[in-house]
């Protein structure tokens, strides 16, 4: 499942190197020792710090550098020691090790003691400083915050033992013969000592960061409440107890404190039966953090594991069954890898079963992908206890240590596998079964990896080729909603709660096994109450984004339905439709249009292959304009926080998103069945292009609002915006693609909009069959009149011509009774008979008024003058009663 790339090897980037310093230096030939070599930290700037054992008998330190590739010694024991912590500072100036006693040999470090904690100068004199002899395991970390204090010579050295409290050192620098940087005062090292935690069972540094996270017990409540603190150092050096988290956990989680990201420690390794718990703690820079852990396993065919969403407000417990196959040695040892990528937590317990848990949209089970089976691998090529999590500071980037034999890779979900999930049944279960594993594997291609462009072409392959396959989820709506979600899931976590992600969250009923997975129980619990502890001016960043989510899920949570769905804008829609004046709303409607629009012409300009964006639709214009107002009103409403300019940009780019979708996917299909200009052609006639035109139909069915009765089981998207020249498009397919009746019947049920585009187009190339007069005369019925008169100005009917006669008459007439001013003279005039006088009254009407109205058939080639008199003389002779119909 995971997509493994090298990143660091010991043996080919460090051993080899070593192997070859020792034979020059020694004399002997190269690589002809063995050198044991391990791992001891990794700082911040990526830099691998490690120890090994030379042929001269002594132990040495060196450190690897990530970004230049090369090995540097940084210092040197005069005999062999056992290293079980080490940290260099920024400068590369300081050196903090923890030396282990060595039990083996007769030697003993003096003074007596189990941990002996160095302070070394390391460039340019090799100064040491003892700061503590004591029977207990020292962590040693320096911080590496960045500041711009670039003349104050300093460095700050974390300490924390195992005897459950930290110290931070404060070490002054001072500058000799211009170069030469050593500590100021070696002897007052103790008096700069300050306290920063005073008891904890477990520990974990974040370098990235700078925070330290510990658990403690809540002295207010009973021995099994726990409390889980977090202390952020600042750049200028000050720390403070930012967070507290309230746990209930067993009593006597660890035999010994557990420290999680302070090094390795190869002479005090817990084996994996030893452990009772995994407990981590994983954040991100846009306010997200999750704490899990697993509990001890008391029911062997059980495993029970929690992630607290503190940007949630909510903590959510898992239960799996592991089945009853498993041998009692391997049960004592399982204990779950948990792995961050990107906004999901990754649970794996190797041979049984890897769950991918959303930690934004954790409503439902089905949005978080959950695969069983002793098939299911990650794809390491080692046993998951010995992989550790190298906290990452961007959610792109991920590394996996496999310390048993020193090889650390970067790691991302491979696309490859979700699509597999897309495109094939999971044998183990039926099709409808597998349907919350397809949703969430869709979801995180789109969300997550969908700006890869040739990923979403195959995702649009596999939308074409699975139109009917699934009864629980509409995959058109999904795919245009997480693609649209993609587009501001990295803005604020917020916008998950207030934008639309998925219409599975809409439907009224939920198909059962959307909401549960087989042998996975979940418990969900609200208001798990985070206190935030620092003062106002100190909470930026980080700490003001994820108080600000908690607080944000909160009136949320309270808030009846804040999620944004497009038939907010119904009743404003119809206000609009119903406004025929220029108007100044009208006029900011169409300002936001024209944003819109001019984004979608700075995407493609290249790509022209389907007719979209080329004709002025009036009222798909008006609607993407209304679309932009409202849902920005909504996140103005529920967001204020984000600012307006935030919200206007967010906006304008997801409307925009929404008509490149559309047009992304018909130029897909367009492509897949190798359609040209021909296919547009109303009288052109292919049999197997009206196949793939029905199959295209078919395909993009769900994406109009006001469903046709036959797809009222897809959630309603209303009054979706489309591209200006869709319904166009659209109405041509299905001309072309369905029977005249059925094409009439998705016109009266909305489902097809007639645009005048499309029926000018069917006036002209169609030619006056029998069918095709019947198919013209009702879709005349059923245009609004105006458009109505500009058609018929365009069919070469005499039906269209005695249409056209009757309301030039009837407006001449209607203009004349308003004018009662009006006189009737010209009697002597040439030409006036006055033998019909009905005729001749009417004849003399339209002659002098004629001039106030425009002439509707100038320049028209269609109508026939004398047919016009001889249609008015015949209607006047039926009205008198002289001739019937």
């Amino acid at each position: 499942m995971l997509k493994l790339k090298p990143k660091f090897d010991l043996h080919g980037d460090v051993v080899c190197d070593i192997l070859r310093k020792e034979a020059s230096v020694c004399r002997v030939k190269e690589y002809s020792e063995a050198v044991d070599t391990c791992i001891l930290n990794i700082e911040r700037d990526g830099g691998i710090l490690y120890s090994w054992k030379g042929a001269t008998g002594t132990t040495r330190i060196g450190k690897y550098d990530s970004n230049t590739k090369q090995n540097k010694l940084l210092y040197t024991f005069d005999k062999q020691v056992c290293v079980s912590s080490c940290s260099l500072n920024k400068e590369e100036t300081l050196l903090a090790v923890s030396l282990a006693q060595n039990t083996k040999g007769n030697e003993h470090l003096k003074p007596i003691s189990k941990c002996l904690t160095l302070l070394i100068e390391i460039h340019p004199i090799n100064n040491t400083k003892v700061l503590k002899a004591v029977d207990c395991r020292v962590k040693v970390q320096f911080l590496h915050s960045e500041t711009d204090r670039r003349s104050v010579l300093e460095s700050h050295l974390l300490l924390l033992t195992e005897d459950g409290y930290a110290d931070l050192y404060h070490v002054l620098l001072t500058r000799h013969e211009g170069y030469r940087v050593v500590m100021a005062n070696p002897e007052r090292l103790s008096k700069t000592v300050e306290r920063i935690v005073e008891d904890f069972c477990w520990v974990q540094w974040d370098g990235h960061t700078q925070r330290v996270y510990y658990l403690t017990h809540n002295v207010t409540h009973t021995q099994d409440k726990f409390l889980m603190r977090c202390v952020q150092f600042y750049p200028n050096h000050n720390c403070e107890t930012v967070l507290e988290l309230p746990l209930e956990l067993p009593a006597n989680l660890f035999h010994t404190v557990k420290f999680v990201n302070l090094g390795f420690d190869h002479y005090h390794m817990v084996r994996p039966e030893q452990e009772l718990v995994r407990f981590e703690v994983f954040t991100d820079k846009i306010g997200s953090m999750c704490v899990c852990y697993s509990q001890p396993l008391e029911d062997k065919q059980e495993l029970i594991y929690t992630v607290v969403l503190v940007h949630k407000d909510c903590r959510k417990t898992f239960r799996v069954s592991l089945g009853s196959h498993q041998s009692p040695q391997k049960a004592a040892s399982l204990h779950p890898l948990f792995i961050p990528i990107g906004y999901h937590i990754l649970v794996y317990l190797q041979d049984y079963f890897l769950h991918c848990i959303n930690t934004r949209q954790q409503e439902m089970l089905c949005h978080s992908l959950f695969l069983s089976g002793v098939d299911v691998d990650l794809g390491l090529q080692c046993q998951s206890a010995n992989i550790t999590v190298l906290h990452a500071e961007e959610e792109s980037s991920l590394s996996l240590l496999d310390l048993a034999s020193g090889r650390i890779h970067t790691a991302e979900i491979n696309p490859a596998f979700l699509l597999q999930l897309l495109r094939s049944d999971t044998p183990r279960c039926p099709s409808s079964k597998a349907d919350p594993q397809r949703l969430a594997a869709l979801h995180w291609l789109l969300v997550y990896m969908g700006n890869d462009p040739n990923l979403e072409l195959k995702i649009i392959e596999w939308l074409c080729d699975n139109v009917y396959a699934f009864e629980s989820f509409d995959q058109m709506q999904e795919f245009i909603l997480a693609s649209l979600y993609r587009i501001s899931y990295e803005k604020s976590l917020s916008l998950d709660k207030v934008m639309p992600y998925s219409s599975v969250l809409d439907k009224k009923e939920i198909l059962a096994f959307l909401l549960e997975v087989p042998g996975v129980l979940c418990n969900t619990e609200l208001h798990i109450k985070p206190v935030f502890t620092g003062k106002a001016k100190s909470l930026q960043g980080f700490w003001a984004e994820l108080q600000w989510n908690t607080e944000r899920t909160k009136y949320l949570d309270a808030v009846p339905n804040p999620r944004y769905r497009t038939s907010h804008i119904q009743a404003d829609w119809d206000k609009l439709s119903s406004e025929r004046r220029q108007s100044s709303h009208m006029n900011h409607i169409e300002e936001n249009t024209k944003k819109v629009l001019s984004m979608v012409d700075t995407w493609c300009l290249d790509k022209k292959l389907v007719p979209l964006f080329q004709e002025e639709d009036h009222q798909q214009r008006a609607l993407i304009g209304l679309t932009v107002d409202k849902l920005r009103e909504h996140l103005n409403r529920h967001l204020p926080r984000l600012g307006k300019k935030k919200i206007d940009s967010l906006v304008v780019n997801y409307v925009a998103k929404l008509l490149e979708l559309i047009r992304h996917m018909l130029e897909s299909v367009w492509l897949k069945y190798k359609l040209g200009p021909r296919v547009l052609c109303l009288m052109h006639v292919d049999s197997l292009v009206l196949c793939s035109f029905f199959y295209s139909f078919v395909v993009f069915r769900n994406i109009k609002a006001n469903v046709y009765s036959s797809f009222s089981s897809s959630a309603p998207l209303f009054s979706l915006c489309l591209s200006p020249g869709y319904h166009t498009l659209l109405a041509v397919f299905a001309v072309r693609c369905l029977p005249h009746h059925t094409f009439l019947q998705y016109i009266d049920h909305g489902f097809l909009e007639l645009t005048e585009t499309f029926v000018s187009r069917l006036m002209t190339d169609l030619d006056n069959s029998d069918a095709n007069e019947r198919l013209k005369f009702s879709i005349l019925k059923r245009l609004p009149e105006p458009m109505e008169q500009r058609i018929y100005h365009m069919w070469d009917h005499p039906i269209s011509s005695a249409s056209i006669s009757r309301d030039y008459t009837r407006t001449l007439l209607e203009k004349h009774n308003k004018n009662k001013g009006l006189v009737f003279s010209g009697r002597d005039k040439p030409g006036f008979r006055p033998e019909f006088l009905p005729l001749t009254y009417l004849a003399k009407i339209l002659s002098d008024i004629e001039e106030q109205a425009l002439n509707p058939f100038e320049e028209q080639e269609n109508v026939d003058a004398r047919f016009v008199e001889e249609t008015a003389l015949k209607q006047t002779l039926i009205l008198l009663g002289f001739e019937k119909k």
